[in-house]
């Protein structure tokens, strides 16, 4: 490999006068939103329903909130702090205070209950959560138990009083009382106490960072990840996208999320950009945000997408200034592509990552974008295929296990030294994470996945990728979404079956049987579905993905 260019089979996609080393930034992404602060304090930092914060604003809240920490809960560095908070300008405060406090950031998702945090806070270590008002039920069986403090924040507070935005519940209700027992502290007088904190001390190395996993196989686990592996993805993605100061950037995905947090938080904070923020997704309220304040960068999951082009509400003049589309965890409907491509000229972007990778390993280039497809590897990213038994690599075009070895891999996982020794392997003296995804990379070096190596369906001893199947499916212009599980057959053992939701006009012409038909004509016969569901909606998981997991368990549990 070159010391600055990318190697050979991936020259001819990567990026025209790219080096293959990515030049990073002095410090953490504190300092890079602290330079924002200095070098442009007026410019908004984030957009949140009509009102905007500077960087200056950002800034000096954020150091409040670090001080508060540190005097009067007693952070110190190192410590696990959790945050559970919709997407708003508290969260990139509270995320940025707990960095700034030298502690380390536990997200939580909003919508988990009081058990799940509890399994989270006995695991991280954390004795200080901050919070949203809306989640004071589920954390006070644990505050002055599991957790010694809690600082509780309400969005209304971030919100102008004439907004001319439809808020959501989690933003206009009336908030549970603030219990009057120790540990508790509400967010405002936490900020208005204006208390400064110690000088920060954290290295590049130091963790700064435990996402959890999703816990597809038991309890989900903590990614140990750096300052030096977040400030990685933020800065790739700031300029794999050409991102810049007057960009205005989409925070609508979770931002306790590694695509969210990477992708929209932090890139436009190394950007110095300016970041919409929504704080439950709202498919109508999108048109009337793109067009006030002129979004030029939307990361999102095809869903999301596919339900604002179906809006009312939406028109094309939204997307008058959008320049980049971006986003993965599922693959884009062709009809959808079509349609962006051919109306608006864009490209969906798409990427592949992981929150063990805090975000991605490989997007698509953006001169040279494939159709559902994972992408390149990204800077000083190794990514290969091998054989899941054997461990041997593989040949470009056939299909294996996606490995990678980069500066955005995790450290480990906390406190399970068992799932490093699973996770880890060694290829050619160096360590490559085993992401349990099936792909395959073609000769110019795209990478394509084909699925989860735990969600194969076995017909007859044939092997069925559901998402292979799924993004055949998306070729019928009937079919809106869909999801393909497993189903138990006694002859077969399983079977395939489609849960199907149908574009609004199809409805009334399109029967079951008509789409098993035209599947056994588009595919080998044992992937095509034998059972086809037509459904209202599908569930989504906290990223907006298709929840093929609560389907599929839901399928074999009703068996038995």
């Amino acid at each position: 490999m070159s010391a600055d260019h990318a190697p050979a089979y991936r020259s001819p996609p990567w990026p025209a006068d790219e080096p293959w080393h990515l030049a990073m930034p002095e410090g953490t992404l504190y300092d890079a939103l602290a330079r924002a602060a200095h070098d442009r304090p007026t410019h908004p930092a984030t957009i949140f329903y009509g009102a905007s914060l500077s960087y200056a604003e950002l800034r000096d809240r954020i150091d409040a909130l670090a001080g508060f920490l540190q005097s009067a809960c007693g952070v110190r560095r190192g410590d696990r702090v959790m945050i559970a908070l919709q997407n708003s300008p508290q969260y990139v405060i509270a995320y940025y205070a707990v960095m700034r406090a030298d502690a380390v950031i536990v997200p939580v998702n909003p919508m988990n209950k009081t058990a799940e945090i509890a399994y989270l806070a006995a695991d991280s270590g954390a004795k200080v959560a901050i919070i949203g008002s809306e989640l004071i039920e589920m954390f006070a069986p644990l505050v002055g138990e599991a957790i010694g403090h809690a600082i509780v924040a309400q969005y209304r507070g971030e919100v102008p009083a004439a907004t001319p935005y439809t808020l959501p519940t989690c933003v206009t209700e009336a908030p549970s009382e603030l219990p009057s027992l120790p540990g508790w502290h509400s967010w405002s007088s936490a900020i208005a106490q204006g208390l400064r904190p110690a000088a920060m001390s954290a290295a590049a190395d130091d963790l700064m960072i435990l996402p959890y996993t999703s816990g597809t196989t038991g309890k989900p686990k903590a990614c140990m990840h750096s300052h030096r592996n977040a400030l990685f993805t933020a800065v790739l993605q700031a300029r794999w996208y050409g991102l810049g100061g007057d960009d205005v950037m989409t925070g609508f995905m979770p931002l306790f999320h590694v695509a969210g947090m990477q992708g929209s938080m932090n890139a436009a904070v190394v950007a110095g950009a300016t970041l919409l923020l929504m704080a439950r997704w709202d498919k109508d309220l999108l048109p009337d945000l793109f067009e006030t304040y002129g979004v030029t960068f939307w990361n999102a999951a095809p869903t999301m997408i596919v339900d604002v082009l179906a809006s009312a509400r939406f028109r094309d003049r939204c997307f008058a200034r959008l320049k980049v589309l971006t986003g993965g965890g599922a693959a884009m409907p062709t009809a959808v592509a079509e349609r962006l491509k051919g109306r608006f000229g864009l490209d969906f972007v798409e990427g592949y990552g992981m929150t063990e990778t805090m975000s991605p390993t490989h997007l698509n280039p953006m001169a040279a974008p494939k159709r559902q497809c994972l992408g390149i590897a990204v800077h000083e990213t190794d990514a290969r295929i091998i054989d899941p038994e054997s461990r041997i690599e593989l040949d470009d075009n056939v299909v294996g296990e996606i490995v990678v070895h980069g500066p955005q891999v995790l450290q480990g996982y906390w406190n399970r030294p068992r799932a490093d020794a699973e996770a880890f392997i060694e290829i050619d003296g160096k360590r490559f994470l085993r992401t349990g995804d099936l792909g395959y990379r073609d000769a110019d070096g795209y990478f394509f996945a084909v699925d989860r190596l735990k969600r194969m369906i076995n017909v007859s001893g044939f092997k069925v990728w559901p998402a292979e199947v799924e993004a055949a499916m998306y070729h019928h212009r009937a079919i809106r979404e869909c999801c393909i599980i497993s189903a138990p057959d006694g002859y077969r053992g399983e079977t395939v079956k489609a849960l199907v939701v149908l574009d609004e006009a199809a409805r009334a012409t399109t029967s079951p049987d008509d789409v098993i038909d035209w599947a056994r004509g588009a595919m080998a016969s044992y992937k095509a579905p034998r059972a086809v569901v037509f459904v209202e909606s599908l569930p989504r998981t906290a990223s907006n993905k298709i929840n093929w997991r609560l389907l599929q368990d839901a399928e074999w549990g009703r068996t038995a």
